[in-house]
């Protein structure tokens, strides 16, 4: 009876065990069982944040680093879409309506991608929310808009930001590298 109850132990914690592998699996490198489970990530949780006409405007991405390797062009590939950091989905939240270039966009929850090229790039906003970074579903777009580029000293991690900001207006930047691409954000 004994032998029975061990093995019947042995073989419940081991189909345990085996129906938690492609949750781990599927979490990479994530560590999410720890309080401090951002500072051990490769590219750990980031935001952006600024208030135009009193209404919150947040971006929540992943900040990857170059760690020698080569960016634009390569990690970050010319003529496709770029998921614009790392890890799940860049994240837009506006509480008011906004124009991003060329945009409106209402107030909501949306994803950033970029469409970069050696000589221009373009900011996305999807109406696709909660997805990984490389799910990307063009049927989705609420639209693209023109960014404006300038070189910046060497910055080894990613970083977004609204800089430049008076009164109900910023601009959003997105930096890496040397790259620098930004556009005018209005809130309506």
């Amino acid at each position: 009876m004994r032998l029975r109850l061990i093995a019947a132990f042995a073989c419940t914690t081991l189909l345990a065990s085996a129906s938690l592998v492609p949750a781990y699996a599927q979490m990479g490198d994530m560590k999410m069982d720890h309080a401090d489970s951002a500072k051990s990530m490769p590219s750990p949780p980031a935001t952006a944040a600024v208030t135009l006409n009193g209404k919150a405007i947040t971006i929540k991405y992943n900040a990857p680093s170059k760690r020698g390797r080569k960016i634009m062009g390569d990690l970050v590939p010319y003529g496709q879409i770029w998921r614009t950091g790392a890890n799940a989905a860049t994240t837009l939240i506006t509480a008011t309506p906004l124009s991003i270039g060329t945009l409106t966009v209402p107030a909501g929850t949306y994803t950033l991608y970029t469409l970069p090229t050696a000589t221009d790039w373009k900011l996305v906003v999807n109406k696709q929310t909660g997805q990984w970074g490389t799910e990307y579903k063009e049927s989705m777009d609420l639209g693209r808009t023109p960014l404006t580029g300038k070189t910046i000293p060497s910055q080894e991690k990613m970083s977004i930001s609204f800089e430049n900001t008076k009164g109900n207006t910023t601009e959003l930047h997105i930096k890496w590298d040397t790259t620098d691409e930004f556009v005018k954000v209005t809130a309506k």
